[in-house]
């Protein structure tokens, strides 16, 4: 059982940041990350402070029950977190999906919105523009994409995505493990 994939999932679906969680534990950002990514392992204290900041408990989070596969996700469903300061919502199409090997989000960004950098990871990301125009800052370069146009990377050098347009810009974003 991946635990770290676990929190990461629970923690989303509360719409807190990592910082946030580490704010509510008493453990830093830096943990959190190594925690989720199945580096470090709580103390059982720890575990359970985790558990309760996120509202679950200890059955619920062990429960492997075999569930039937979820197909059509509506959009109740759905989980978001808006950014204010940097002007972006993400909307998780499909909640648990960071524990599986792509995640499909839709990115809307404000006016000048810009989205969070991004390390150098082994992930691959695909994005259709819905609207408005984006750029994609990877590395050095920038390549700017507007709507109706498709966007595929390697995320193999520093990445951000930001708006490129005197208004509201929306994208549709999948990416393999790893990136969000």
């Amino acid at each position: 059982m991946k635990i770290g994939k676990k929190i990461k999932n629970l923690r989303l679906k509360k719409g807190l940041t990592q910082e946030e969680l580490g704010e509510r534990t008493d453990l830093s950002k830096g943990y959190i990350s190594q925690l989720e990514r199945d580096l470090s392992s709580p103390s059982i204290e720890t575990f359970f402070n985790i558990l309760e900041v996120l509202g679950c408990s200890p059955k619920d989070f062990f429960d492997e029950e075999v569930l039937e596969q979820k197909v059509v996700y509506r959009q109740e469903d759905q989980t978001e977190f808006y950014d204010e300061e940097k002007g972006y919502r993400i909307q998780w199409l499909v909640p648990e999906s960071n524990e599986n090997e792509m995640e499909p989000v839709l990115l809307t960004f404000e006016k000048n919105g810009e989205f969070k950098e991004f390390e150098p990871s082994l992930s691959e990301t695909f994005a259709y523009v819905l609207s408005g125009r984006i750029k994609v800052i990877l590395g050095k370069q920038a390549y700017t994409a507007k709507a109706g146009e498709a966007i595929y990377y390697h995320a193999s050098e520093e990445h951000q995505i930001v708006n490129n347009h005197d208004g509201k810009s929306e994208l549709l974003l999948v990416a393999t493990e790893s990136y969000l």
